[in-house]
């Protein structure tokens, strides 16, 4: 599995301003129904009830909110930058600027679980976050997801 098979070009953003986190999921909400197609509202009760269980927030500024959805058929994910970050409730308290969202299709299973690891490990690099938070061009950062190393099926 490889970031470039899960994330479009399209569905990476840079947003210059969210004032909260529901505000946040309603933006990745639409953006996954203009981008893949799932209905709007699903995706945002979905990435809001997941929230209620624990907040995403992984530490040093990254969260990987996630959720399962009817009408998909194998995971897609979302990228957005924020230019200001925002209080996400993560895990080491510093707010959120690197979000990327997964949407799996209700019986995943296993693939999921890999999606979440491969993107939890990739946005690890601190390096690679340093890149990502210099850079404001769509483009250039889905290329930079898109050029990290993939999972190899078990």
């Amino acid at each position: 599995m490889q970031i470039s098979g899960i994330l479009s070009p399209a569905a990476v953003r840079t947003m210059s301003q969210t004032t909260s986190k529901k505000r946040l999921f309603q933006e990745i909400a639409e953006q996954a129904r203009a981008v893949y197609g799932v209905d709007a509202a699903q995706t945002l009760d979905a990435l809001q009830e997941r929230e209620s269980l624990g907040p995403t927030g992984v530490g040093h500024g990254v969260a990987l909110p996630h959720a399962r959805l009817h009408g998909l058929d194998h995971v897609v994910g979302l990228f957005l930058r924020l230019e200001k970050p925002l209080d996400f409730d993560a895990v080491d308290r510093q707010p959120v600027d690197l979000i990327f969202a997964l949407l799996a299709p209700k019986n995943s299973g296993v693939d999921h679980l890999k999606a979440l690891a491969l993107v939890s490990r990739t946005l690890r690099d601190q390096d690679l976050r340093a890149k990502l938070r210099a850079n404001e061009d769509p483009v250039a950062l889905h290329a930079m997801l898109a050029a990290a190393p993939g999972i190899k099926a078990a």
